[in-house]
């Protein structure tokens, strides 16, 4: 029998926000330079120092926000160390990332630059760590204030004219970590502190970001919304889709048995039980939801390649990859109502990135190829799913086999994304779209993703191993939508009335 599901056209729940497809830069291993910035000195194509490939793939993506520049990195930054002439930047150490120089080159002017390119919003991470209630409020003004001021004056000494647009502000970063190891009940205090510093010039207002939970710390959720709720704008969550033990080892990203694809299948819909708990703390103080949850770090995190740094978390990305982009996106659509923003980690040569780089040469991802088939939800009206999908099962252990979700956007397009991660079994799925007449008479497509093997990944050599397809498993037959869904398959169904 069928797997099936009610697809209820004409009960529009929210908007999914466009900023669930954002990303996430940091300065860490090639993400930045190498895989973003390469000086307009270098022989690959860029543009003002930005390499053009990858700029032209982000762009096809239509990223809506951009986080920099970390990560643990943010909390050891002090940003007039990457202003003014690149030769005369100070120099550091990159501590938190294989110990390697850092020379600064990529600082505030180039990251806006990016995000001028990118026509994308920029977010950035304040630092509260290492840093100074001063500093932070500095940054801001130099970044945003159009009069006269010590900042605002050295920012045009620097070439930049007007002021940034900056909306999206992080006071600090994983605090109860890398960024300072701190109680929820310090960290609460500081934040309140810090963001009031963080100013709002002229008719620049700042959308305020506290750091908040790993993973299941729900004390941590609770502390920071009971006592700086009232001050926040968004509260962060990260957790990262692990198949072994984060210290002990974190298993690899190619050649792994298939107890490790359904372990990470498992984790990866982890998300949306951690979703839930903490958006149910989050309500307790925020009924009217006025506070995003914004989960700026998701992903996958596997061994790093071998032969490369163990500090520059170079992974590569497959069609379990693939997978698990999909499953998140899915989950993410139907906490619309509270999540506000998620950030992949990261967009290029680091952990599940969009984009490799080796040299001259460029590839997407399957991650990437997911992003770009869901980009279609951005700012689309939720549908509500009611679903009777069967199990994936696996050596006695459960999973729902199947997830979806679908939405309409101004157009009247109904977009439908489904994901099937059984490794081994097709799906038969029968989708009815209830309140919406004359299924007959649209026009039906799709688009799919999926492999042969659990490991198929995209190389240097053959970039498009694993590449999007035009999906033919779908028809209409008595009123509704059947679809065939093969194993290991990430689909997007357009539905054109």
């Amino acid at each position: 029998m069928a797997h099936q599901a009610i697809i209820n056209v004409d009960m529009p729940k929210g908007i999914i926000n466009r900023n669930i497809y954002g990303h996430f830069a940091e300065h860490l291993g090639r993400c930045i330079y190498e895989g973003i910035w390469v000086g307009e000195d270098s022989p690959i194509s860029n543009t003002k120092g930005i390499r053009n490939d990858v700029l032209a793939a982000l762009k096809q993506l239509q990223i809506p926000v951009l986080r920099w520049p970390g990560g643990c990195f943010a909390d050891e930054y002090h940003w007039k160390d990457g202003i003014g002439p690149r030769d005369e930047r100070k120099r550091m150490v990159n501590t938190n990332w294989g110990g390697v120089i850092e020379n600064n080159h990529f600082g505030t002017h180039e990251f806006m630059l990016l995000c001028e390119l990118l026509e994308c919003e920029p977010y950035i991470c304040g630092n509260v760590g290492s840093g100074t209630v001063q500093e932070m409020s500095e940054w801001v003004e130099y970044m945003t204030f159009d009069g006269e001021s010590p900042m605002a004056d050295w920012r045009r000494d620097n070439g930049r004219a007007e002021p940034w647009k900056l909306k999206y502000f992080g006071v600090g970063n994983e605090n109860w970590g890398c960024g300072g190891n701190m109680r929820p009940e310090y960290y609460a205090d500081l934040y309140r502190q810090y963001q009031t510093y963080v100013r709002n010039y002229g008719d620049n207002k700042v959308y305020k970001i506290a750091g908040g939970a790993n993973t299941d710390d729900y004390n941590w959720t609770e502390v920071l919304m009971s006592n700086a709720g009232a001050y926040m704008d968004g509260l962060s969550l990260h957790y990262y889709t692990v198949p072994g033990d984060f210290f002990l080892g974190k298993g690899s990203a190619l050649g792994f048995p298939e107890d490790e694809w359904f372990m990470t299948m498992k984790k990866a819909l982890y998300m949306d039980e951690l979703i839930t708990k903490h958006s149910a703390i989050m309500d307790k103080y925020d009924p009217e939801k006025r506070v995003g949850l914004i989960i700026d770090e998701w992903g996958t995190w596997y061994d790093v390649e071998p032969g490369t740094n163990p500090g520059f978390l170079y992974q590569q990305n497959t069609i379990r990859d693939a997978l698990v982009a999909g499953l998140h996106l899915n989950i993410f659509h139907h906490h619309a109502d509270r999540v506000q923003m998620t950030n992949i980690a990261q967009t290029v040569n680091v952990l599940q990135a969009m984009i490799l780089t080796e040299g001259q040469d460029m590839l997407l991802t399957p991650t990437y190829h997911v992003f770009n088939m869901f980009k279609v939800h951005q700012d689309a009206e939720l549908l509500p799913v009611a679903s009777s999908f069967g199990t994936y099962e696996y050596e006695g252990h459960r999973l729902p086999q199947v997830t979806v979700s679908a939405s309409r956007n101004s157009a009247g397009a109904i977009h439908i994304s489904l994901c099937n991660i059984d490794h081994q079994q097709k799906a038969d799925l029968k989708l009815e779209l209830r309140g919406m007449d004359a299924l007959h008479s649209a026009v039906v497509s799709g688009s799919i993703i999926t492999a042969d093997r659990m490991d198929a990944h995209n190389t240097f050599e053959h970039p498009n191993a694993v590449q999007p397809a035009p999906f033919t498993g779908v028809a209409v037959e008595q009123g509704a939508l059947a679809v065939q869904l093969p194993p290991m398959s990430v689909v997007t169904i357009s539905v054109q009335p």
